[in-house]
């Protein structure tokens, strides 16, 4: 099947549901800039000579923020401020289906919050976001640009002196419960799982597609994704995710 036939049946599927949910990665937000972690181009290869000694995964792990602050926080503020990145096609097509009330959730595993700069509101963010911050002492939150715009190496909150970090989930941390239980009760619930932009290689995230028991299962991912055996796929399109809405936004 071509591609525009594929997109022509994604439409058919749309249209004859309002209980979709959006399960993306971060293929989703690569075409806004953002570069994601495994990819060649991707933040794991472009580091930067002053964090070559150290593991990719432990610049942005609870051990890092823990042991060597200094380190994470300027490896968080030079890699992870994504304040003037803006919302391609895909995050305003997705937030466009919900104001249609398609579209019952977006679960994301991004934490550059675009989902909701585009008008998104029902978003369940597995890892968190960076448009958060709170001291780990006193519990006081603060906004997106508090650590960013810090003078100091590592931000300290002016009220009890604790450290104050971002509303990120870090290697070795637990998911967020809250948006987990969300999480996976929008996937048991929902029609329609569109699965777009991830390689479905992060866990346990990737794992919370298990759940899904509806009608269709839809993929939008580059490359080709290997699923459970017990889930069958009704269509993959295999190109970039906002080219695909895109299109076929132009159907209607």
């Amino acid at each position: 099947m071509e591609l525009y036939e594929k997109i022509k049946k994604l439409k058919e599927i749309i249209d004859g549901s309002d209980n979709i949910v959006f399960f993306g990665g971060a293929g989703v937000s690569t075409e806004s800039g953002v570069p994601d972690f495994r990819s060649k181009d991707g933040l794991y290869n472009n580091r930067g000579v002053e964090f070559e000694k150290y593991p990719p995964e432990y610049l942005l792990s609870h051990s890092c923020i823990t042991r060597e602050p200094k380190v994470f926080f300027e490896f968080y503020r030079q890699k992870m401020d994504a304040r003037h990145v803006k919302p391609n096609a895909a995050h305003f097509y997705l937030a466009e289906l919900e104001k249609a009330g398609k579209l019952k959730a977006v679960i994301t595993q991004n934490i550059d919050g675009l989902h909701q700069k585009a008008g998104s509101v029902n978003v369940y963010e597995l890892h968190g976001t960076t448009l958060k911050n709170y001291c780990v002492k006193c519990g006081k939150e603060y906004p997106e640009n508090f650590v960013f715009d810090s003078k100091d190496p590592v931000p300290l909150c002016p009220v009890c002196g604790g450290t104050v970090r971002c509303d990120v989930t870090l290697y070795e941390e637990s998911l967020p419960e809250t948006a987990v239980q969300n999480a996976v009760s929008a996937i048991a619930k929902a029609e329609v799982l569109i699965i777009g932009g991830t390689s479905l290689t992060v866990y346990p995230a990737a794992s919370f597609i298990g759940y899904f028991r509806g009608k269709h299962l839809v993929v939008i991912n580059k490359d080709p994704l290997t699923l459970r055996l017990d889930q069958e796929k009704d269509l993959e399109i295999n190109a970039p995710i906002g080219e695909v809405f895109s299109a076929l936004k132009k159907l209607n």
